[in-house]
């Protein structure tokens, strides 16, 4: 009782977050049982004749399913390489600058992309790589041919993973940052004393220091294996590169928003919610075994 009537205040203050969450995250998991169902909203759930296993039967013989998949997982992977090996080497070249204006001013420069929303930048983009933008105009100086970059198969994907990566990898070089500050500094002074210069000094003492923060950071990214990014994709593509552009997101969106086939979309929302979850698990028992730190 006495540690209740001390920690009642405490709970007190966390009760409208709790709430907003039942209603936003726990009450909407009723309508799951719409990916079971031929679902009418004028009948509502309970009026809506079940169809069992049916939307995913049709989810998988879909001809576009298939490549759907493949988007997703190429553009979410190529984002989860490049936020480990960009976020780390610029962690890494930022460290050694000793200059501390500079170093504090690049920090500033790279971290504000990571506050603009995508339907800024994706104008922004869009201007820069249009067809009459200043990256086809240097194509152009250069003898080249202008190329449609935002309604090209072959360019859009690249795209989409590079813009992320500008966006997002000086905010994400913060936790390294951190962790280099915990490596020993008399580690350097060991390693300079037995001949090793700078760059033997990164190999064999930086990095062997914050591997195990590299190794978390890759093993916490595993879940978003099916999550290419909404924001960006939608803001950025077109029918024209819908081959190689249209991910699970946004075939959800549009299918269960523009063309109102609910329990499909709630099918394919469902599926990729528990393959998330399974990754969650499995990623949280990698990263105990491989760094005696896990996420809960």
């Amino acid at each position: 009782m006495k540690h209740l009537k001390r920690e009642l205040s405490y709970h007190i203050m966390l009760l409208p977050g709790m709430i907003i969450l039942a209603i936003f995250t726990f009450v909407p998991l009723f309508g799951l049982a719409m990916a079971f169902q031929h679902y009418i909203p004028a009948k509502g759930i309970s009026g809506s004749d079940w169809t069992g296993l049916e939307n995913f039967k049709f989810l998988f013989v879909l001809p576009d399913s298939k490549q759907i998949l493949i988007n997703t997982l190429i553009i979410a992977l190529g984002k989860m390489i490049l936020a480990i090996v960009i976020p780390v080497c610029f962690a890494l070249l930022l460290n050694e600058i000793r200059i501390k204006w500079f170093k504090k001013t690049v920090q500033t420069v790279v971290y504000l992309p990571h506050f603009l929303s995508w339907v800024i930048l994706a104008s922004v983009l869009q201007y820069i790589f249009g067809f009459d933008g200043p990256i086809n105009a240097i194509i152009s100086n250069l003898g080249g041919e202008p190329i449609m970059f935002m309604a090209s198969n072959k360019w859009f994907r690249p795209l989409m993973i590079i813009s992320e990566s500008w966006k997002e990898f000086g905010y994400g070089s913060i936790i390294y940052l951190a962790a280099l500050t915990s490596i020993d500094p008399g580690l350097y002074e060991a390693a300079a004393i037995d001949g090793a210069g700078r760059w033997k000094q990164l190999l064999h003492v930086t990095l062997p220091g914050i591997l195990p923060m590299i190794i978390l950071m890759t093993t916490m990214s595993l879940p978003n294996i099916l999550n290419a990014g909404f924001d960006q994709i939608y803001n950025m593509y077109n029918p024209l590169v819908y081959e190689t552009g249209d991910i699970l997101d946004t075939f959800v969106y549009r299918v269960g928003i523009v063309e109102r086939q609910y329990s499909l979309a709630t099918a394919v929302g469902l599926i990729k919610s528990v393959v998330g979850m399974v990754l969650i698990l499995s990623a949280n028992k990698l990263a105990g075994k491989l760094t005696d730190r896990k996420m809960f």
